[in-house]
């Protein structure tokens, strides 16, 4: 996985491209009608229920626009929230309020919707030893900030991107001529370069999880698209020779079936590409 350093780096990099995507030259309708020295006071309200996520990113917005804005903040992030609920209070600038507060909200909005569905994920799972994971199915240029709200919402990270983890699937597999060679030429690579990645391959069928067992330094096995008794079929051949993970078309309705499979981890690319935003907005007070 990455590390915390490059985590907050790509986290200042969603934030000054989306303020340069938001404001350009200015934010001409504050500066058309608001004095440069007004000073004002919003409530971040909740008009949805769900998990809130992304106190932490706002603030880290509000500091980005103007270090000078204040926030009190009354719910943190990973708390239960309903209609109603007030956040925080941010006090300052009202042209720096005004700056902040489309990209402060789009990006609450969205990572609470993650954190909520992620969250009713770890809800199905409860009772059993599997977690859910995300995938890289992510909205392009705000990633870090999706794959923190899986963390507020109880799962865990699958790689970052495709340099902090070796992940070979079906296609790899396919133009490198079969799954063994694969895993070989991979192994070659990461020594030749120096390299401590951890290896997945996918597997397609029983078949190729009992090649992928003929090879050692497997991390993990992805189980792609089993029905449940071959799931089992698979973790009973796999044993703890190496981790397991399952995917492919896992939902609500069948989430905990897939985890009764013995399976340690399930990965869901839902988590982050089918969500609906939750209803929060900016109230001046």
């Amino acid at each position: 996985m990455i590390s915390e350093a490059q985590f907050q780096s790509e986290l200042q990099q969603i934030i000054q491209n989306g303020i340069r995507e938001d404001i350009g030259p200015g934010d001409y309708s504050s500066l058309a009608c608001i004095p440069e020295t007004a000073v004002g006071k919003a409530k971040l309200l909740v008009k949805d229920n769900g998990i809130i996520a992304g106190v932490a990113f706002a603030k880290m917005i509000f500091q980005h626009v103007d270090p000078a804005l204040k926030v009190e903040t009354f719910i943190e992030d990973g708390a239960q929230v309903k209609h109603g609920d007030v956040v925080f209070h941010v006090s300052g600038s009202s042209q720096s309020i005004l700056k902040s507060e489309r990209l402060v909200l789009n990006s609450m909005q969205r990572m609470s919707a993650i954190a909520t569905k992620t969250n009713a994920f770890v809800q199905l799972l409860e009772g059993t030893t599997t977690k859910i994971l995300d995938t890289r199915k992510t909205t392009p240029g705000f990633r870090a900030a999706e794959k923190w709200a899986v963390k507020i919402g109880g799962g865990e990270n699958h790689r970052f991107a495709l340099y902090d983890m070796i992940m070979l699937k079906d296609n790899h597999n396919d133009f490198a001529g079969g799954i063994t060679l694969a895993i070989e030429k991979t192994k070659v690579f990461l020594a030749k370069n120096n390299l401590d990645l951890k290896i997945i391959v996918e597997a397609r069928n029983l078949e190729e999880v009992e090649e992928i067992l003929n090879n050692n330094g497997v991390y993990r096995i992805l189980i792609d698209n089993f029905n449940f008794e071959d799931t089992r079929k698979a973790v009973k051949l796999i044993g703890s020779k190496c981790l397991t993970e399952s995917s492919g078309n896992i939902n609500e309705n069948t989430i905990r079936d897939y985890a009764l499979c013995g399976v340690n981890y399930i990965s869901s690319g839902a988590l982050t590409h089918s969500v609906y935003n939750m209803d929060l907005s900016l109230k001046a007070l």
